[in-house]
């Protein structure tokens, strides 16, 4: 008995001394510094989209229902843009920032509420 809850406990404790390192893990890879702002959040009628810092012209902006059908995308993006929200019906929508070869540089969900 004494042998099964020393075990036990070496169990217990290699696996909650991963678990803070794969927090670690995630912490580190994730992007610092977003180089995409938007708002209103929740937006009604127009959301806007502004670059922080530089950008590349040749950016595609794409913009996802929940269920994951394209619904806008808006090529060769300026600093700032607006979207035209009459469309879009209430519900959670997901954006992605794409560079020229389809890579995602950043991606985001805002709230449509009418």
């Amino acid at each position: 008995m004494k042998t099964f809850t020393l075990i036990f406990l070496m169990g217990v404790m290699l696996h909650f001394s991963g678990f803070g390192q794969e927090k670690y893990l995630l912490a580190a890879t994730a992007p610092a510094v977003k180089i995409l702002k938007f708002y209103p959040n929740p937006a009604t009628t127009f959301i806007h989209f502004d670059f922080q810092k530089d950008y590349d012209r040749s950016y595609n902006l794409v913009i996802y229902n929940f269920l994951g059908k394209k619904v806008f995308e808006l090529a060769n993006i300026s600093l700032t843009n607006q979207v035209n929200l009459s469309d879009f019906t209430r519900g959670v929508y997901i954006f992605q920032l794409r560079d020229r070869n389809g890579r995602i540089i950043e991606s985001g969900k805002f709230q449509v509420s009418k």
